[in-house]
This record gives C-alpha cells, sequence and structure tokens, in this order.
C-alpha cells in the first residue's frame, strides 16, 4: 500500500477530488495548510499599506491505496492540479506498512 500527499492549490481541490472518484477513490483527508517553496511568499496591499504575506495557503491531500492505483492516483492529481505556475504544489509517495478498520478489524487493503 501507498500514502499518497499531495499540496495543492485550493482552488484545484474539487477538480482534483472528481478526479480521484473517478479512479475510484473512496476517502481522502484533506487538510487547510500553509507554507511556502520557491515562490516565498508574496506581498500584499491593504489600505495603503505594502506588506509581505510568507506563508501561502495550500491545501493537502492525503490517500492511502493499493499498489496497483498509485500511478493512476498520481497521474489524476498531476493532470487536475497543474497550471503551470511557480506555487502548483508537491505530490509525496510514502510507503505503508498497514492499514486496520477499527470497526471491523479487517487490515490490509481490506481496511482501505
Amino acid at each position: 500500500m501507498k500514502k499518497i500527499e499531495a499540496i495543492i492549490r485550493p482552488f484545484k481541490l474539487d477538480d482534483v477530488k472528481d478526479a480521484l472518484l473517478e479512479e475510484g477513490i473512496r476517502g481522502m483527508t484533506v487538510t487547510e495548510v500553509r507554507g511556502y517553496g520557491r515562490q516565498k511568499g508574496h506581498k500584499e496591499t491593504y489600505r495603503g499599506s505594502e506588506y509581505q504575506i510568507e506563508f501561502i495557503p495550500k491545501i493537502k491531500i492525503e490517500v492511502v491505496v493499493d499498489d496497483s492505483l498509485t500511478e493512476k492516483v498520481i497521474e489524476a492529481i498531476l493532470k487536475t492540479a497543474k497550471t503551470g505556475q511557480v506555487g502548483d504544489g508537491k505530490i509525496f509517495i510514502y510507503n505503508v506498512e498497514d492499514a486496520i478498520r477499527i470497526r471491523t478489524d479487517e487490515s490490509g487493503p481490506l481496511a482501505l
């Protein structure tokens, strides 16, 4: 099993969610996060004063999938989250040793 974490732009969440549903992904965890990478923030003006925003709002999506779905999920995220601009985000892939569904005690891929 693999855990896929994707940091994406907030306005791309619905597109990514729909693409993952089309690939058969039934569950995901979504978190509002703030951070920066190469963008290093940006400047905004409020009431005539300019100030620096260091941490950009992003969305983190986490899904755990069977190994056979990993490439399809990555492709779906890349296809729908990409704008071609700096700040599109990142995808991280981790190995998952086991998963257990608390309600039924199912483990491994059955728990997904």
